[in-house]
């Protein structure tokens, strides 16, 4: 048997309800939060969860972060690293 959602992937759960554009929408932010983030910590890839709305944390360190609601680091976090800068 073949994959039964090989173009609306996440989004195939939903059927032909809701619309299209809905979906895609849905779909693209679904695939950002639960793909593989690095930590700013300690660098490591794929260890970090969400764990509520703009709270993350990595698992390998234990570092605790403010980011976006469906991503680790938003907008303003980019500017500013979560790293203190030594001298």
């Amino acid at each position: 048997m073949g994959k039964r959602t090989k173009v609306v992937g996440i989004a195939g759960r939903f059927g032909p309800r809701y619309g299209a554009t809905l979906r895609k929408r849905w779909k693209q932010i679904m695939e950002a939060r639960y793909a593989e983030h690095t930590c700013p910590q300690c660098g490591i890839k794929g260890y970090v969860k969400r764990i509520s709305v703009g709270l993350w944390k990595c698992e390998k360190c234990g570092a605790i972060f403010a980011g976006a609601a469906y991503v680790p680091v938003s907008g303003l976090n980019k500017a500013w690293s979560a790293k203190p800068q030594r001298r």
